[in-house]
């Protein structure tokens, strides 16, 4: 008898790791970020190769009105825009992506993140200056992501973030609108879609969901500036439900109060924190595993973004325990 309970009890713990971990997601931050130049057609096909859930461009516009795969609204610290065009930075010394047509940003040639200075912010990543990679339009990225779908059999989902909205309507350009039109012509439309939006700005994510009357998924974004300190906050956190679907937190903002994940989900918050990455671990941390089953599994977060997604996939089918 003892033997048959503990046996059941075994069986029901298996279950609970499993339902658990196949819940959860991995979103492979900016592609494969940690092998390949972020935001690059190859980084994105080798997210999706090592098994990511989403994958993730963020998004900023050209002079004419194109939607591109870039973290900043500056071109300087991935591409070699300065030796193209050495005349075409602003007095702020700035090289901006929206002062560029389309044609002339595809003249570019993209590279690891570096500083202003040329040293790489990760010296062990892929080697500047070796292989040729172009800044993709968003449209480009979603149809690699959709013809790999068709071709595998798999449901990859994509994870835009919108970088400075306002910014880019002050200069007369509507980014949100412009997302919009594309999702909808590539299919991307009600609450089941294989999609997640992102953005810092609450007012764009408010009205994409009241001006757009989008189903889509919604992420708010929080940074662990002190601007957004009632982001922080149980009330926050209601205010972020009403117009939201879930939070994309620093991860520093958990490690300070781990609760804060239990309030995101008691409002029917998802949790998708950011950034996790192998050369860059908090030093508490042994390894990259560690770090991602402390988040997943004790601060039971719903999904991580993350520089090195196959990390991440081995983890959760690690706990993938079939009784």
């Amino acid at each position: 008898m003892r033997r048959s309970i503990g046996l059941l009890c075994l069986i029901v713990l298996a279950f609970v790791l499993w339902s658990s971990a196949a819940e959860k997601i991995v979103i492979g931050h900016r592609g494969a970020a940690g092998y390949l130049p972020e935001h690059t057609l190859e980084s994105y096909a080798f997210a999706y190769a090592l098994g990511a859930d989403y994958i993730e461009p963020d998004l900023v516009m050209t002079k004419d009105g194109v939607l591109i795969c870039l973290h900043d609204v500056y071109l300087e610290y991935t591409t070699n825009v300065e030796e193209l065009f050495p005349d075409r930075r602003r007095p702020d010394g700035h090289w901006y992506a929206i002062d560029f047509t389309l044609e002339e940003i595809k003249r570019l040639s993209v590279h690891e993140r570096c500083r202003r200075d040329g040293r790489p912010y990760f010296p062990n990543r892929f080697p500047v200056g070796k292989s040729r990679f172009e800044v993709p339009t968003f449209a480009e990225m979603i149809e690699l992501i959709q013809g790999l779908n068709r071709s595998t059999g798999r449901d990859v989902g994509i994870y835009p973030e919108l970088k400075k909205p306002s910014w880019h309507m002050q200069r007369g350009y509507d980014i949100a609108a412009a997302l919009m039109d594309v999702l909808d012509r590539y299919g991307y439309r009600g609450p089941g879609a294989k999609i997640f939006i992102q953005c810092f700005e609450a007012e764009t994510l408010v009205r994409l969901r009241d001006e757009f009357h989008t189903e889509l998924p919604l992420i708010q974004l929080v940074s662990a500036s002190p601007t957004y300190w009632r982001m922080w906050t149980r009330e926050g956190l209601a205010d972020i439900a009403s117009y939201a679907d879930g939070i994309g937190p620093n991860k520093s903002i958990i490690e300070k109060n781990p609760e804060y994940v239990a309030w995101a989900h008691a409002l029917g918050l998802v949790v998708h924190p950011y950034t996790f990455r192998a050369d860059s671990l908090p030093r508490k941390y042994g390894s990259l595993e560690e770090e991602l089953e402390t988040f997943f599994f004790t601060y039971d977060v719903d999904g991580v973004f993350t520089d090195f997604p196959d990390i991440a996939v081995r983890l959760l089918r690690r706990t993938e325990v079939v009784p």
